[in-house]
């Protein structure tokens, strides 16, 4: 039997043969299919292309012609270095640290939504503190950073169709600050029906009917996309693109001390239970490469979690030259693996999506460099469980940025697991009265139906297990200490 296959081991469903082949005879064939797959695809691209007005028909075609390159290589394909974050800090700054600021571009994926939260509209708009949303804490540090500098660091956002028109008309609030913001678009590409591999999309529309036919192609299109929006050229004098600025890092770069520049610096940071599935690096062929789970082949994915054997992982916090990027995008030879990405659409339609990872990038750029940071540069928000560290007294907000309290003893973060009735930020807001005092935290799992009155303080190991039909409201001021909680506890109005 012989099983047609993607990339990452990843079967066709439609293309399986029941009769053997000689190698050469079943290459063949594949080739023959792979053509006329490749065929189909254009001529369905071309139907949606006539759709377009005048006016969207360059930046659709733009993203068609991506798809299609894209789709290709997925078609086609078969089956490091890391610098400690003490020693780059210890050479200090140099005098001239604001003339180093003015070569650096701030970007910030701006594409997704907070719909796993519960949340309409773009998650770059969720509150974290005071009222405060990640987008405010963005534009604060980089306003910070020019006021105290005297320099223009500028920020671009990197929407996608679902984000822009939300973002642009929050983006007014900030006319008074002291930060240049861009904006471009991601491109958009047809979702593909996983039995014929074709696209779901029959016209440009992406409302109605229409809305779930396409996606933004995750953010290792960020290369092509800026490029296309003309502002790499834009900033192409600035030389560096970045996400969370640190001096340190900025001018290590710029000021190299072997004097070879690093055309690309990913930052990682030590694995903790909580990051297993974080991508990490490996050194081949002289070059650095990111391995991301997705990669990882079944029987290998414990090894792959394994925190002693895989101590590192990649933060997507980026540093890249933008000269480089300008280089390899004109070369075409900005390479990064492909992500197969299955979906189910509402109406049980089962989908692929292709998506490449922004980090894959690293084996495309010229002396490439991993730098092992504290964890206090990593601060992922995906779910509500993250949202309650970043919004506990475990981190103090100063200009922007959120830093571990000094009060903190340890420099690890709580591991904590909230079940499914605090998944949507609304709910999630509702069943805490106020943020819990966690200074003292190590391990928080909250299942069921479970409320917190004002003033709680949770310290070491703290379990709390509502059963079905039950109940606990922990009560105000009440101090958990390596407990368990479970059964039905209410605390009732008189």
């Amino acid at each position: 039997m012989l099983s047609l296959r993607y990339p990452a081991g990843y079967p066709v469903d439609g293309f399986i043969f029941f009769k053997a082949m000689s190698q050469d005879g079943a290459s063949q064939f594949q080739e023959v299919i792979r053509q006329e797959l490749e065929l189909s695809v254009k001529k369905e691209l071309e139907k949606i292309l006539t759709t377009a007005s005048s006016h969207e028909f360059e930046h659709t075609k733009k993203d068609l012609d991506g798809f299609r390159k894209l789709f290709h290589r997925f078609l086609q394909e078969k089956g490091p270095s890391i610098q400690p974050y003490e020693k780059i800090k210890a050479r200090g700054l140099p005098d001239n640290i604001s003339s180093v600021l003015n070569k650096l571009v701030v970007v910030k994926l701006n594409g997704g939504l907070g719909t796993s939260m519960g949340c309409k509209g773009p998650k770059s708009l969720i509150g974290v503190r005071n009222e405060n949303t990640f987008l405010d804490l963005t534009v604060q540090q980089i306003e910070h950073l020019n006021k105290t500098y005297n320099t223009d660091v500028p920020l671009v956002l990197m929407n996608s169709f679902n984000t822009d028109e939300d973002t642009k008309k929050i983006l007014q609030k900030y006319n008074h600050c002291r930060v240049k913001i861009y904006t471009f678009n991601q491109s958009r590409y047809p979702r593909i029906n996983k039995e014929s591999l074709l696209p779901v999309a029959k016209d440009v529309s992406y409302s109605g009917e229409n809305t779930e036919a396409w996606y933004p192609p995750g953010h290792g299109d960020i290369y092509a996309s800026f490029y296309n929006s003309g502002l790499l050229d834009t900033f192409i004098g600035e030389d560096n693109l970045g996400a969370t600025v640190d001096l340190y890092i900025l001018n290590h770069l710029m000021n190299p001390p072997n004097g070879k520049r690093c055309e690309f610096v990913m930052e990682v940071t030590n694995k903790t239970r909580a990051d297993v599935k974080g991508g990490t690096l490996t050194q081949y062929e002289g070059k650095l490469r990111l391995v991301e789970i997705a990669q990882v082949p079944k029987a290998h994915v414990d090894e792959f979690k394994s925190v002693s054997k895989f101590k590192i992982f990649n933060t997507n916090n980026l540093w890249i030259s933008l000269g480089a990027v300008k280089r390899l995008q004109e070369q075409n030879a900005i390479d990064m693996e492909i992500i197969v990405n299955p979906k189910t659409l509402d109406g049980g339609l089962n989908v692929i999506q292709l998506e490449t990872a922004v980090g894959a990038a690293i084996k495309s750029f010229e002396n490439s460099l991993g730098i092992n940071v504290p964890r206090s540069r990593f601060l992922p928000v995906k779910t509500t469980s993250d949202l309650l560290l970043v919004m506990s007294n475990l981190y103090s907000l100063n200009a922007g940025s959120l830093t571990m309290s000094e009060k903190r003893e340890f420099p690890t973060v709580p591991l904590v697991k909230l079940g499914s009735s605090f998944t949507k930020v609304q709910d999630y807001l509702r069943r805490f009265e106020s943020i819990p005092d966690m200074l003292e935290l190590d391990h928080l799992t909250v299942s069921g139906d479970v409320t917190f009155g004002k003033n709680v303080s949770l310290k070491g190991t703290v379990i709390i297990i509502a059963n079905h039909g039950d109940r606990i409201d922990i009560p105000p001021g009440a101090v958990l200490e390596n407990k368990i909680v479970s059964g039905n506890l209410r605390i009732l109005d008189h």
